[in-house]
């Protein structure tokens, strides 16, 4: 009746997203045991996967007015069931803290960020490594993250 899982199942489910669109999971990562009928992961690809998922736990959300992270507030909702069952308090909410789930990439900037030239790049005040960064984590699809700077410069590339 009070599942502490589904109020935070997001987190895994967009780890799991963000697992195969970058990269970090592909289909050779698995594979099929006859016995049983079902699909084992790879030792090596089950470390990439929870090093995602541990990321995922660890970023930072806002609540009560602190900057906590998300296994944090997980504790915390954790200690309000706890209350709400005893009688403690009336109102237990799983609303709060809600997810935000804005991308710092996309295919475009992707795109451009593997064809842009060194010349281009320190143009757009962009360095070396900065470029080779973007280069390693576009090409291999490994987390793709773009800062705020560097976002702002790659989407100059379109307007220019």
């Amino acid at each position: 009746m009070y599942d502490l899982q589904e109020p935070f199942r997001w987190i895994a489910d967009v780890a799991v997203l963000e697992a195969f669109e970058s990269g970090v999971l592909d289909l050779p990562d698995f594979y099929f045991t006859g016995d049983d009928y079902r699909y084992r992961l790879e030792r090596e690809a089950k470390q990439r996967f929870l090093e995602l998922l541990r990321e995922r736990f660890n970023s930072g959300v806002t609540y009560k007015g602190r900057a906590l992270k998300w296994d944090t507030v997980i504790e915390q909702k954790t200690v309000e069931l706890g209350r709400y069952l005893v009688g403690r308090i009336a109102v237990l909410d799983f609303s709060e803290p809600a997810p935000s789930l804005k991308r710092t990439d996309d295919q475009e900037l992707r795109r451009r960020s593997l064809s842009l030239s060194q010349s281009d790049a320190r143009k757009l005040g962009i360095g070396k490594s900065t470029l080779h960064y973007l280069r390693g984590n576009f090409g291999n699809k490994i987390s793709r993250r773009l800062y705020g700077k560097t976002r702002e410069r790659l989407l100059r590339v379109s307007n220019s």
